[in-house]
Formats: structure tokens, sequence, C-alpha cells
């Protein structure tokens, strides 16, 4: 089993990178099960490349935040990175890529739900980070983790009040939990003049509209859209038989 030309394009569209030598994609996504199932045939695993990516994407967060935080100690850059580069964050960011629909599994891993472990999930990322590096330098790679960690950037990460306000953190994950599913995003209206722009997004679950949200850059209406579509997931669920049953005197 491989990857096609057609998922490989589907997935470079995703990434927002175009490969030159697609074998480092390829191999950025293929679990140490899948090349041990095939020994002998000189497949390689993601395990080197994702030693790499680690590397490069700490050097990248650690370069975004020395920028955005000129007065802050090193301690607290620490901090920052720490709550940033953790495996949580990164299975999030491979889940909004699905990267494990591209995952190269052995028989066993796959059938143990090997595609949305939290592990290979996180592995795989750093892996791609690391291919991307390799395929085209530092730049490319340094815009990849640029797009992927933007919104967390934006979040004071470091406290409970900045993660209390990072509803998309919040909706995937629960999410994840009640459905198994990525929330998706959708652009449905977009006006104004280029100083006084208007977004409109809505948010989907399970195919169905669960919240919209506007603001003044996608961010921000993507932002109200999952604290809308928070809401009503937990007020459901608090109003289930399980959370909100009662018990006589």
């Amino acid at each position: 089993m491989s990857l096609d030309d057609s998922q490989i394009l589907s997935l470079e569209r995703t990434l927002g990178y175009c490969f030159r030598d697609r074998s480092l994609l390829i191999r950025s996504l293929t679990h140490t099960s899948h090349a041990y199932e095939r020994e002998g045939t000189k497949i390689e695993h993601y395990e080197r490349l994702e030693f790499l990516g680690d590397a490069v994407m700490d050097l990248a967060v650690s370069v975004f935040l020395f920028d955005l935080f000129p007065q802050e100690p090193e301690g607290d850059l620490s901090k920052r990175r720490a709550s940033l580069v953790n495996e949580r964050q990164l299975t999030l960011l491979a889940r909004e890529l699905h990267l494990g629909d591209y995952l190269l599994l052995g028989k066993g891993e796959e059938q143990t739900g090997g595609r949305d472990k939290d592990s290979i999930l996180a592995n795989a990322f750093e892996a791609v980070i690391a291919a991307i590096y390799l395929d085209g330098g530092w730049i490319p790679a340094l815009d990849f983790c640029r797009r992927q960690f933007e919104d967390l950037l934006s979040i004071e990460t470091s406290s409970e009040e900045g993660y209390a306000q990072d509803f998309k953190t919040r909706l995937q994950e629960k999410a994840q939990e009640l459905f198994k599913e990525t929330p998706q995003y959708e652009l449905i209206r977009e006006e104004g003049p280029d100083h006084e722009k208007i977004f409109e997004f809505r948010v989907t679950l399970q195919g169905e509209v669960r919240g919209t949200g506007i603001g003044h850059s996608k961010k921000e209406a993507q932002q109200r859209a999952a604290e809308a579509a928070l809401e009503k997931i937990l007020e459901l669920t608090t109003k289930s038989p399980v959370h909100g049953s009662t018990s006589s005197p």
C-alpha cells in the first residue's frame, strides 16, 4: 500500500506546499509498523524525520515567540513554547490537516485504531515539517509552521485565561471526545473595504451546522463560530440523561 497521485496532490493542497521529492512526504507518513511488515523492500519510516522535525519546529516556534514577546525573559518564553509544542497541541494540528487519512500503517496498527492515536499523529506532524525542510529549506518550513501555529500564537497560551479564550482548540477537543471528528470551518460571507472587512464563518460537525461567527478577521470569525458551537454542544450534553438526571430526596 502507498499513496497515489491524487492523494498526494490533495495533501499538498492542504499543507500549502508542493514537494519536489514526493518520497520525502511519503516517508513522513510511513509508520514503523508498515516498514517492518515490508522488511527487505528498503521502505523507510518516519522516525528519523520526526527527530529532525522536532528540532525545526522548536526553532521556528522560538523565533515566533522571540519576535512576539521582545520583553519576556528566557524562562517565560520557554513556558510559552512548551505550551505550544506538546503532544496535545500537535495532535490537534495533525487532525486539522487530516494526516490520519494519509498514514501508511501495518495491519496490526491499522486494526487497533492507529490512524487516530495521539502519539502517531503528533509524530507524523513533526515528520512532515522535516520533509518540508529537507525538500525546500528553512523558509518553506518556517512558513508552514507559522500557518499551523498562527491561531495558537495569538492566544496567551501560558495562562488559563488564554486557554479559555481559545474556543477552536476547546471545540476540537470536545468534538474528538464526543464525535471522533474534526470541526470543519467554512467561509460563508466576506464583505466591506479592505480596512474594514467583515468575515462570517460557520462550523459543522457530523454534517450539521453547529455555530456561526462574525469578525474583522478570519481568525476572529472562526473563534466566534467555535464559541457558539461549543456553547450549544455543552448545553446539549448537560441536558443528557447521564448529566441531567436527579434523584428524589
